[in-house]
């Protein structure tokens, strides 16, 4: 059986999908983009600011799972110029803690919204007896 989970402190779906889908212990989380959940605009800055933006709004919804984003077992980052992987580092290391997550990291073309970056990927929610 699955469940969708919903915040309003991450973006609404713009699309015909939801912020993410559990069944049993495992969240699905779609991919995040810097938008700023109150007003559904791309956060103002660069770069940086929109990882930032991405993982606040990754956290939010892990959050409404019932977890936090170090449950988190995948994370698939999408760019659009790997050049700025650093910075993803840098910011990723703030919000996870060891051990890691698995990732990939891909350049692509374009994304929603001519944003710089988008990050979806996988919950797995502790048992609790």
């Amino acid at each position: 059986m699955k469940s969708i989970i919903s915040t309003d402190q991450a973006p609404s779906a713009i699309g015909t999908y939801s912020q993410a889908v559990k069944v049993n212990n495992t969240v699905y989380l779609s991919g995040q983009i810097p938008l700023v959940p109150e007003t559904m605009t791309v956060v103002e800055g660069g770069f940086a600011e929109q990882t930032e933006q991405v993982f606040k709004n990754l956290s939010a919804v892990c959050s409404a799972a019932g977890g936090s984003i170090n449950d988190m077992v995948k994370v698939n980052i999408f760019m659009t110029d790997l050049s700025n992987f650093s910075i993803v580092n840098e910011i990723m290391a703030t919000y996870f803690q060891q051990p890691y997550p698995a990732r990939a990291a891909i350049q692509i073309s374009k994304l929603p919204k001519d944003v710089e970056i988008e990050i979806d990927g996988v919950m797995e929610l502790p048992n609790v007896d």
